[in-house]
């Protein structure tokens, strides 16, 4: 009889929660703000600039969803997270969705209860050591001293490519990556290890960034993208449509520049059916026939956005390589629109 109750009591708040993540569509069109988790700060792809407006790759997807949602791209209410945070206020309701340089799993796929919609960034684990270290290969850090973030996929794939090379370290545990910039430069530890843009980005807000090395070795597959909660379904098709109208917008050269000569039809039915002209897949997700060309809109497509935050012309200086268009021999590949 007492499982019989527990287990009716367990369904009934299943039920409930299930139902109350059901509604985060409706939720944010009530509220007229998005709340969206991002990272605590981290050049290129989540910081607030000099004016405090937060700017960077992953900001721009929390834009462009905040756009096909709300039609404005500043309704946005940024959270910052840390490793050890961001589940916690997805979960709890606090944040409507995370796009915080998060990488997809098993674990947090099928334990924690979380769906990710896509990949925005295909990334690996690597390493940076100060040039007068000497080191040229992360293989010759036996005994060295890592600052590595809690709470993340770096600490497993650190000691897994440790003990199949078998060598030792001492980990430093950082919460943020303005700790873990702290500490490095301060001597606190050897080698500072992350996703590899991530590295990238906390090397270029440096004094003397030629002073630090990226190592050769990539350690781990490290897909970043945008995530929500199970049983979301509605929500996280519009976060997951609205990251393939941007990567579909850079295959069909729809730019920031030529949206709305496009918006008054072309001749590519795919195109149409993208920006509303044809079809009715906005009213398939609860939207706005032109929520695509609102979102496109707010930043660019996939590749502009790309440029602008990460890419090679900024200080940053990430090349698209794995993150290319299918098409040029990358891995981005939106399914269709139809």
């Amino acid at each position: 009889m007492k499982k019989t109750v527990l287990f009716g009591a367990l369904t009934a708040a299943g039920l409930s929660a299930g139902a109350a993540a059901a509604g985060t569509l409706d939720d944010v069109k009530a509220r007229g703000t998005l709340n969206c988790g991002v990272a605590t700060g981290l050049v290129g792809f989540a910081t607030p600039d000099a004016n405090g407006e937060w700017q960077g790759f992953d900001v721009a997807v929390c834009r462009a969803v905040a756009a096909a949602v709300l039609g404005d791209a500043t309704a946005v209410e940024f959270v910052p997270t840390t490793g050890k945070t961001r589940f916690t206020a997805l979960a709890s309701g606090e944040i409507d969705m995370l796009a915080r340089n998060t990488t997809w799993t098993f674990s947090r796929d099928v334990d924690l209860k979380f769906t990710f919609v896509g990949v925005n960034y295909y990334d690996g684990q690597g390493f940076m050591v100060p040039k007068d270290l000497g080191v040229s290969s992360a293989k010759e850090l036996d005994g060295a001293t890592v600052c590595i973030q809690t709470g993340t996929t770096t600490e497993l794939n650190l000691a897994d490519f440790f003990r199949v090379n078998g060598i030792s370290y001492e980990p430093v545990p950082i919460e943020t990556n303005a700790e873990a910039q702290q500490q490095y430069l301060a001597g606190a530890c050897d080698v500072y290890t992350t996703d590899a843009s991530g590295l990238a980005a906390t090397r270029a807000a440096f004094e003397a960034p030629g002073d630090h090395v990226l190592l050769p070795e990539i350690i781990s597959k490290e897909p970043l993208g945008p995530l929500v909660r199970h049983g979301d379904n509605e929500w996280g098709d519009v976060v997951r449509w609205t990251l393939n109208a941007l990567i579909s917008a850079e295959e069909l050269g729809i730019t920031s520049t030529n949206i709305s000569e496009m918006g008054a039809g072309t001749n590519n039915p795919e195109i149409n059916r993208i920006l509303g002209t044809e079809g009715t897949l906005g009213e398939m997700l609860g939207l706005d026939a032109d929520w695509a060309m609102k979102a496109i809109t707010a930043g660019g497509n996939y590749g502009e956005i790309f440029e602008k935050n990460i890419g090679e012309s900024t200080p940053i200086g990430l090349a698209r390589g794995l993150n290319a268009q299918w098409t040029d021999g990358g891995l981005l590949y939106s399914p269709p629109f139809r």
